[in-house]
């Protein structure tokens, strides 16, 4: 099983510091795209079930949520818009909204002045310019107030179904450790890795790289000796590489404890409760892969 084969080149990798790992060999622009895509085959046997961590019913409340994720996590939001779209459930009701009223609701979110005008600003314009609905071309979505490429291409590849990668913090910080591209802006990290993967992944792709980014590959302190694809990582290194000090930095289901949604999918394997340990979600996705 391919997945297993990657856990065990894992597993075997050296316990050593960042200093002792060896530089690896200059790599052409082909080996790149072939190790990316390997990269993207690994992630997909380990997240089988990677999918949008805000929870919604409709394009509309998948477009709020996420200009509402902005400077916050998931759960934050997820823990928002219940009271927030039982209040203001259309874009006609939150474009009526009383501005003060708005932010107390959103007010755990953060930032909440500004997000509040954004979310009056775009449900005004859905009203009096698309008809009460969410647009599903990003020329049109990225028009609106608090909108741009990245809540777009959320909003489009996952209400819409139309492929699109999703550059957010967690996927231009990897898009750089795994070597697809130096570049900083997001615009720039979009264009490069559009070029390296089939449109047909573009979605999927993103999902997978930011559940990765968000349990084992994080900003500070990365979890390289418990991580299934170091093999594939000219990176690997740059955080914890002791195999049992690195499982404790695994977060969400991949550490034992629930993710970010409250309502998640039925396929989704760590339900709303914490888990009992890490070893039944890897079990599942071990049965997947089997099944796969």
């Amino acid at each position: 099983m391919a997945q297993s084969k990657v856990r065990k080149a894992a597993a075997e990798q050296p316990v050593a510091k960042k200093a002792a790992v060896k530089p690896r060999k200059p790599e052409s622009h082909l080996a790149m795209v072939r190790r990316a895509r390997r990269i993207n085959r690994e992630l997909a046997e380990l997240y089988p079930y990677a999918h949008p961590e805000l929870d919604f019913e409709n394009p509309f409340q998948l477009l709020v949520a996420t200009v509402l994720s902005a400077q916050t996590t998931d759960l934050r939001v997820n823990q928002t818009t219940p009271a927030l779209f039982a209040k203001y459930p259309t874009p006609e009701d939150m474009a009526a909204a009383n501005p003060e009223e708005l932010e107390e609701v959103i007010r755990p979110t953060g930032f909440f002045r500004n997000k509040a005008k954004s979310l009056i600003g775009l449900s005004i314009a859905l009203r009096d310019e698309f008809d009460g609905e969410v647009p599903g071309r990003l020329d049109d979505l990225v028009t609106l107030p608090g909108v741009g490429r990245k809540t777009a291409n959320v909003v489009l590849g996952n209400a819409f179904g139309v492929p699109g990668i999703t550059v957010d913090t967690h996927f231009g910080r990897l898009a750089r450790r795994f070597g697809w591209t130096t570049e900083e802006d997001p615009v720039k990290v979009e264009a490069v890795v559009t070029e390296i993967f089939p449109k047909s992944e573009w979605t999927m792709l993103s999902h997978r790289v930011v559940f990765h980014g968000r349990r084992i590959c994080h900003s500070r302190k990365p979890a390289c000796g418990a991580c299934p694809i170091a093999p594939l990582c000219p990176s690997y290194g740059e955080g914890e590489t002791d195999p049992e000090k690195a499982r404790k930095l695994l977060k969400y289901e991949m550490g034992g404890q629930p993710g970010q949604r409250l309502r998640p999918p039925a396929d989704f394997p760590g339900e709303a409760a914490a888990r009992a340990d890490a070893e039944a979600h890897q079990g599942r996705v071990a049965d997947l892969a089997v099944g796969a």
